[in-house]
């Protein structure tokens, strides 16, 4: 593999089964876009990515497995995601009410709140989101 700079992560959910499947889900083409909170980016200390940014997927064994591209990024409140996006995103969801409750369940979540810093946190039509669509540019093969 010829050497090329070191990419930012991109990382989908925490590591574990969750991340296992959709890592799955964006090599095998289903999943093309993801949802995230503009609080996580706030709380970090970093801007959503631009378009056109390149970023390595990774596995939950924290390995680099493709190299993305953003072809998209919007911001807008959960209550506009659309269907479209819902079903770009690869996870099985045929409703964005279907979609909307896997996502609050996983942004309820007790890692999630601690991640955040909020054992309060809860999200609603309001809270504004980071609705990203990529392309795979690039699979990477395991050192």
């Amino acid at each position: 593999m010829p050497n090329r700079e070191a990419l930012k992560p991109f990382l989908l959910v925490f590591p574990g089964p969750l991340r296992d499947q959709l890592v799955a889900a964006v090599l095998d083409g289903r999943k093309v876009s993801t949802t995230g909170l503009l609080v996580e980016y706030q709380v970090e200390k970093e801007e959503p990515p631009p378009v056109g940014e390149r970023s390595a997927l990774i596995d939950s064994a924290g390995q680099e497995i493709a190299v993305l591209e953003i072809t998209e990024v919007r911001i807008l409140r959960l209550g506009d995601v659309d269907l479209r996006h819902v079903l770009d995103e690869g996870e099985g969801d045929t409703s964005v009410a279907g979609w909307r409750q896997s996502h609050e369940r996983f942004w309820h979540s007790e890692e999630m709140r601690e991640a955040l810093g909020d054992p309060e946190f809860t999200v609603d039509d309001d809270t504004l989101v980071v609705a990203e669509r990529f392309r795979v540019v690039e699979l990477i093969e395991p050192v």
